[in-house]
Protein backbone atom coordinates (compact mmCIF):
# COMPACT_ATOMS: atom_id res chain seq x y z
CA UNK A 1 0.00 0.00 0.00
CA UNK A 2 1.19 3.68 -0.80
CA UNK A 3 0.39 4.94 2.89
CA UNK A 4 1.12 8.54 4.62
CA UNK A 5 2.18 8.61 8.28
CA UNK A 6 1.15 12.35 9.35
CA UNK A 7 3.06 13.61 12.44
CA UNK A 8 6.92 12.65 12.71
CA UNK A 9 6.59 12.50 16.37
CA UNK A 10 8.05 9.26 18.56
CA UNK A 11 4.99 7.27 17.59
CA UNK A 12 4.47 8.29 13.79
CA UNK A 13 8.26 7.47 13.29
CA UNK A 14 8.11 4.50 14.99
CA UNK A 15 4.90 3.22 12.92
CA UNK A 16 6.16 4.69 9.82
CA UNK A 17 9.21 2.02 10.83
CA UNK A 18 6.70 -0.82 11.10
CA UNK A 19 4.75 -0.04 8.23
CA UNK A 20 7.88 0.05 5.66
CA UNK A 21 9.24 -3.25 7.15
CA UNK A 22 5.86 -5.07 6.26
CA UNK A 23 6.51 -3.77 2.62
CA UNK A 24 4.83 -0.54 1.92
CA UNK A 25 5.89 2.50 0.49
CA UNK A 26 5.67 4.72 3.09
CA UNK A 27 6.24 8.51 3.47
CA UNK A 28 6.82 10.56 6.93
CA UNK A 29 5.33 13.66 6.93
CA UNK A 30 6.58 16.25 9.18
CA UNK A 31 5.27 19.69 10.05
CA UNK A 32 8.96 21.26 9.92
CA UNK A 33 10.59 21.38 6.92
CA UNK A 34 14.17 21.32 8.98
CA UNK A 35 13.06 17.97 10.58
CA UNK A 36 12.58 16.93 6.83
CA UNK A 37 15.68 17.60 5.58
CA UNK A 38 17.59 16.39 8.33
CA UNK A 39 15.51 12.99 8.14
CA UNK A 40 15.93 12.89 4.03
CA UNK A 41 19.88 13.81 4.51
CA UNK A 42 20.93 10.94 7.56
CA UNK A 43 18.08 8.56 7.46
CA UNK A 44 17.48 9.84 11.23
CA UNK A 45 14.93 11.57 13.17
CA UNK A 46 16.84 14.58 14.69
CA UNK A 47 14.09 14.84 17.40
CA UNK A 48 12.20 11.81 17.88
CA UNK A 49 12.90 8.14 17.99
CA UNK A 50 16.09 9.06 17.35
CA UNK A 51 17.50 5.08 17.03
CA UNK A 52 15.21 4.24 14.01
CA UNK A 53 16.72 3.49 10.88
CA UNK A 54 13.98 5.48 8.49
CA UNK A 55 16.14 4.99 5.20
CA UNK A 56 13.65 3.26 2.25
CA UNK A 57 10.75 5.87 3.96
CA UNK A 58 10.29 8.97 2.22
CA UNK A 59 10.27 11.90 4.34
CA UNK A 60 8.12 15.02 3.57
CA UNK A 61 6.45 18.25 4.45
CA UNK A 62 2.66 17.27 5.63
CA UNK A 63 1.85 20.27 2.77
CA UNK A 64 3.99 18.52 0.13
CA UNK A 65 2.91 15.06 1.15
CA UNK A 66 0.99 13.29 -1.71
CA UNK A 67 -1.75 12.20 0.62
CA UNK A 68 -4.34 12.44 -2.68
CA UNK A 69 -2.90 9.57 -4.13
CA UNK A 70 -1.99 7.44 -0.90
CA UNK A 71 -4.41 4.07 0.26
CA UNK A 72 -3.98 4.99 3.70
CA UNK A 73 -3.54 8.48 5.36
CA UNK A 74 -1.99 7.42 9.33
CA UNK A 75 -2.46 10.50 11.51
CA UNK A 76 -0.09 10.92 14.73
CA UNK A 77 -0.16 14.67 15.73
CA UNK A 78 -1.35 15.96 19.05
CA UNK A 79 -4.86 16.27 20.44
CA UNK A 80 -4.96 19.79 19.98
CA UNK A 81 -4.01 19.85 16.00
CA UNK A 82 -5.95 16.79 14.94
CA UNK A 83 -9.07 18.51 13.56
CA UNK A 84 -7.16 20.83 11.92
CA UNK A 85 -5.20 18.39 10.26
CA UNK A 86 -7.66 15.88 8.95
CA UNK A 87 -9.80 19.10 7.78
CA UNK A 88 -7.33 19.81 5.31
CA UNK A 89 -6.16 16.22 3.87
CA UNK A 90 -6.93 15.59 0.46
CA UNK A 91 -8.29 12.77 -1.35
CA UNK A 92 -10.77 10.53 0.03
CA UNK A 93 -8.45 7.62 1.78
CA UNK A 94 -9.02 6.07 5.01
CA UNK A 95 -7.79 7.64 8.44
CA UNK A 96 -5.86 5.83 10.67
CA UNK A 97 -5.84 7.49 13.88
CA UNK A 98 -2.82 6.42 16.32
CA UNK A 99 -3.36 10.18 18.88
CA UNK A 100 -4.47 9.33 21.97
CA UNK A 101 -6.97 12.06 23.63
CA UNK A 102 -9.76 14.31 23.04
CA UNK A 103 -10.27 17.45 21.01
CA UNK A 104 -9.78 20.28 23.53
CA UNK A 105 -11.89 22.72 21.39
CA UNK A 106 -15.23 20.64 21.25
CA UNK A 107 -14.59 17.89 24.64
CA UNK A 108 -15.29 15.03 21.55
CA UNK A 109 -13.35 11.57 20.52
CA UNK A 110 -10.86 12.55 17.47
CA UNK A 111 -12.50 10.01 15.14
CA UNK A 112 -15.85 12.05 15.40
CA UNK A 113 -13.54 14.99 13.73
CA UNK A 114 -12.87 12.73 10.34
CA UNK A 115 -15.63 13.63 7.63
CA UNK A 116 -16.01 12.65 3.76
CA UNK A 117 -13.70 9.40 4.66
CA UNK A 118 -13.74 6.07 6.46
CA UNK A 119 -11.89 6.41 10.04
CA UNK A 120 -10.34 3.65 12.03
CA UNK A 121 -8.01 4.25 15.13
CA UNK A 122 -5.63 1.95 16.94
CA UNK A 123 -4.45 1.88 20.71
CA UNK A 124 -3.16 -0.92 22.85
CA UNK A 125 0.52 -0.83 25.09
CA UNK A 126 2.75 0.79 22.72
CA UNK A 127 6.42 2.12 23.81
CA UNK A 128 7.33 3.65 20.87
CA UNK A 129 10.94 3.31 22.18
CA UNK A 130 10.69 -0.26 22.33
CA UNK A 131 8.57 -0.46 19.03
CA UNK A 132 11.55 0.80 17.63
CA UNK A 133 13.86 -1.61 19.22
CA UNK A 134 12.08 -4.34 17.32
CA UNK A 135 10.66 -5.41 20.51
CA UNK A 136 6.93 -8.19 20.57
CA UNK A 137 3.98 -5.78 21.02
CA UNK A 138 0.38 -6.06 20.62
CA UNK A 139 -2.63 -3.39 19.74
CA UNK A 140 -5.84 -3.44 18.38
CA UNK A 141 -7.48 -1.30 15.62
CA UNK A 142 -11.09 -0.45 16.08
CA UNK A 143 -13.94 0.88 13.60
CA UNK A 144 -17.18 1.05 13.11
CA UNK A 145 -16.51 -0.48 9.49
CA UNK A 146 -15.05 -3.36 11.00
CA UNK A 147 -14.38 -4.40 7.15
CA UNK A 148 -12.13 -1.63 7.00
CA UNK A 149 -10.42 -2.99 10.54
CA UNK A 150 -9.43 -5.95 9.10
CA UNK A 151 -7.96 -4.45 5.91
CA UNK A 152 -5.67 -2.34 8.28
CA UNK A 153 -4.99 -5.24 10.84
CA UNK A 154 -3.77 -6.92 7.78
CA UNK A 155 -1.74 -4.56 6.50
CA UNK A 156 0.32 -3.79 10.07
CA UNK A 157 -0.18 -6.96 11.86
CA UNK A 158 3.45 -8.92 11.71
CA UNK A 159 5.36 -11.52 13.88
CA UNK A 160 6.86 -8.09 16.04
CA UNK A 161 3.61 -6.37 16.01
CA UNK A 162 -0.04 -8.40 16.86
CA UNK A 163 -3.11 -6.69 16.31
CA UNK A 164 -6.90 -7.12 16.90
CA UNK A 165 -9.88 -6.19 15.46
CA UNK A 166 -12.68 -4.34 17.34
CA UNK A 167 -15.59 -2.32 16.04
CA UNK A 168 -16.05 -0.43 19.70
CA UNK A 169 -14.22 2.65 18.68
CA UNK A 170 -16.16 4.66 21.22
CA UNK A 171 -14.35 2.34 23.83
CA UNK A 172 -10.75 2.41 22.10
CA UNK A 173 -11.12 6.08 22.13
CA UNK A 174 -12.11 6.54 25.58
CA UNK A 175 -9.84 4.13 27.03
CA UNK A 176 -6.50 5.52 25.33
CA UNK A 177 -7.58 9.44 26.48
CA UNK A 178 -8.85 8.25 30.01
CA UNK A 179 -5.43 6.05 30.40
CA UNK A 180 -3.40 9.19 29.95
CA UNK A 181 -5.19 11.00 33.01
CA UNK A 182 -4.76 8.14 35.37
CA UNK A 183 -1.14 8.15 34.46
CA UNK A 184 -0.71 11.56 35.98
CA UNK A 185 -1.96 10.42 39.04
CA UNK A 186 -0.13 7.02 39.28
CA UNK A 187 3.26 9.05 38.19
CA UNK A 188 2.18 11.58 40.98
CA UNK A 189 1.84 8.25 43.40
CA UNK A 190 5.26 7.65 42.31
CA UNK A 191 6.50 11.22 42.62
CA UNK A 192 5.60 10.60 46.88
CA UNK A 193 6.81 7.82 47.04
CA UNK A 194 3.43 5.73 48.18
CA UNK A 195 4.02 2.52 47.69
CA UNK A 196 3.24 -0.09 45.06
CA UNK A 197 -0.23 -1.12 46.67
CA UNK A 198 -1.45 2.48 46.66
CA UNK A 199 -0.54 2.93 42.81
CA UNK A 200 -1.98 -0.45 42.45
CA UNK A 201 -5.21 0.74 43.81
CA UNK A 202 -5.04 4.12 42.22
CA UNK A 203 -4.26 1.84 38.85
CA UNK A 204 -7.45 -0.37 39.23
CA UNK A 205 -9.97 2.59 40.48
CA UNK A 206 -8.69 4.19 37.55
CA UNK A 207 -10.00 1.52 35.52
CA UNK A 208 -13.23 1.54 36.79
CA UNK A 209 -13.56 5.22 36.06
CA UNK A 210 -12.47 4.87 32.65
CA UNK A 211 -15.23 2.02 32.38
CA UNK A 212 -18.18 3.79 34.29
CA UNK A 213 -17.59 6.96 31.29
CA UNK A 214 -16.81 5.14 28.25
CA UNK A 215 -20.34 2.72 29.05
CA UNK A 216 -22.58 5.36 29.00
CA UNK A 217 -21.10 6.37 25.99
CA UNK A 218 -22.37 3.43 24.55
CA UNK A 219 -18.96 1.15 24.90
CA UNK A 220 -18.80 -2.41 25.81
CA UNK A 221 -17.68 -3.36 29.14
CA UNK A 222 -15.11 -6.10 27.51
CA UNK A 223 -12.91 -3.15 25.86
CA UNK A 224 -11.59 -2.18 29.14
CA UNK A 225 -10.06 -6.01 29.65
CA UNK A 226 -8.33 -5.92 26.39
CA UNK A 227 -5.57 -4.43 24.91
CA UNK A 228 -6.47 -0.35 24.90
CA UNK A 229 -8.02 -0.76 28.58
CA UNK A 230 -5.94 -2.49 30.89
CA UNK A 231 -2.80 -2.98 28.13
CA UNK A 232 -2.19 0.70 27.67
CA UNK A 233 -3.18 1.34 31.39
CA UNK A 234 -0.87 -1.23 32.40
CA UNK A 235 2.29 0.10 30.25
CA UNK A 236 1.43 3.38 30.65
CA UNK A 237 1.18 3.59 34.88
CA UNK A 238 4.51 1.66 34.90
CA UNK A 239 6.79 2.43 32.41
CA UNK A 240 9.83 4.75 32.53
CA UNK A 241 9.35 5.65 29.38
CA UNK A 242 5.95 7.01 29.73
CA UNK A 243 5.54 10.75 29.23
CA UNK A 244 2.76 10.92 31.38
CA UNK A 245 3.17 8.70 34.37
CA UNK A 246 7.30 10.92 34.62
CA UNK A 247 4.95 13.94 34.29
CA UNK A 248 2.65 13.19 37.43
CA UNK A 249 6.50 12.20 38.83
CA UNK A 250 7.92 15.93 38.25
CA UNK A 251 5.20 17.61 39.52
CA UNK A 252 4.31 15.32 42.58
CA UNK A 253 8.20 16.35 43.59
CA UNK A 254 7.46 20.24 43.06
CA UNK A 255 7.37 21.35 39.05
CA UNK A 256 4.67 22.78 37.57
CA UNK A 257 2.82 21.30 34.29
CA UNK A 258 4.59 23.52 32.22
CA UNK A 259 7.78 23.10 33.99
CA UNK A 260 6.90 19.24 33.57
CA UNK A 261 6.22 19.09 29.81
CA UNK A 262 9.33 21.34 29.34
CA UNK A 263 11.56 18.63 31.03
CA UNK A 264 9.97 16.17 28.99
CA UNK A 265 10.17 17.82 25.64
CA UNK A 266 7.15 15.71 23.63
CA UNK A 267 3.51 16.01 24.24
CA UNK A 268 2.05 14.99 27.35
CA UNK A 269 -1.26 14.32 26.40
CA UNK A 270 -2.76 14.06 29.62
CA UNK A 271 -2.25 17.29 30.43
CA UNK A 272 -4.39 18.61 27.57
CA UNK A 273 -6.81 15.95 28.07
CA UNK A 274 -7.50 16.00 31.82
CA UNK A 275 -9.96 18.93 32.02
CA UNK A 276 -11.14 17.82 28.24
CA UNK A 277 -12.24 14.22 29.90
CA UNK A 278 -13.64 15.88 33.62
CA UNK A 279 -15.92 18.25 31.66
CA UNK A 280 -17.01 15.03 29.59
CA UNK A 281 -17.70 13.17 33.17
CA UNK A 282 -19.68 15.79 33.87
CA UNK A 283 -21.73 16.70 31.21
CA UNK A 284 -22.56 12.50 31.59
CA UNK A 285 -23.26 12.60 34.75
CA UNK A 286 -20.31 10.31 35.60
CA UNK A 287 -18.33 9.87 39.02
CA UNK A 288 -14.58 9.96 38.34
CA UNK A 289 -13.11 11.39 41.91
CA UNK A 290 -9.11 10.44 40.19
CA UNK A 291 -9.62 12.65 36.86
CA UNK A 292 -11.47 15.27 38.87
CA UNK A 293 -8.24 15.06 41.94
CA UNK A 294 -6.09 15.22 39.06
CA UNK A 295 -7.14 18.51 37.45
CA UNK A 296 -7.34 20.00 40.81
CA UNK A 297 -3.63 19.51 41.48
CA UNK A 298 -2.83 20.84 37.80
CA UNK A 299 -5.01 23.74 39.09
CA UNK A 300 -2.99 24.26 42.02
CA UNK A 301 -4.28 21.90 44.94
CA UNK A 302 -1.42 20.43 46.99
CA UNK A 303 -1.12 16.65 45.97
CA UNK A 304 -0.38 15.34 49.47
CA UNK A 305 -4.16 17.07 50.52
CA UNK A 306 -5.55 15.50 47.16
CA UNK A 307 -4.29 11.68 48.48
CA UNK A 308 -5.82 12.54 51.94
CA UNK A 309 -9.40 13.57 50.12
CA UNK A 310 -9.52 10.14 48.17
CA UNK A 311 -8.66 7.93 51.28
CA UNK A 312 -11.25 9.67 53.08
CA UNK A 313 -14.09 9.14 50.81
CA UNK A 314 -17.21 7.30 51.96
CA UNK A 315 -16.61 3.69 51.70
CA UNK A 316 -18.62 1.75 49.10
CA UNK A 317 -18.82 -1.41 47.14
CA UNK A 318 -16.65 -1.86 44.33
Amino acid sequence: MRIVVVGAGSWGTAFACLLRDNGHEVTLAARDPAQVEVIRATGRNPRYAREADLRDIAASTIEDADVATSELVVVAVPSRVFGEVVATLPGAAPVLGLTKGLDPATGERLSTLVHGRPVAVLSGPNIADEIVRGLPAAAVVASADLELAVRIQLAVNSVVFRVYVSDDIVGVELCAAAKNVIALAAGGADGLRLGDNAKAGLVTRGLAEMRRLAEVAGARPETFAGLAGMGDLIVTCWSPSGRNRRAGELIARGASPDEARAAIGMVVEGLTTAPVLRDLARRLGVEMPITEGVCAVLEGTSLTDLVAQLMSRAPTTE
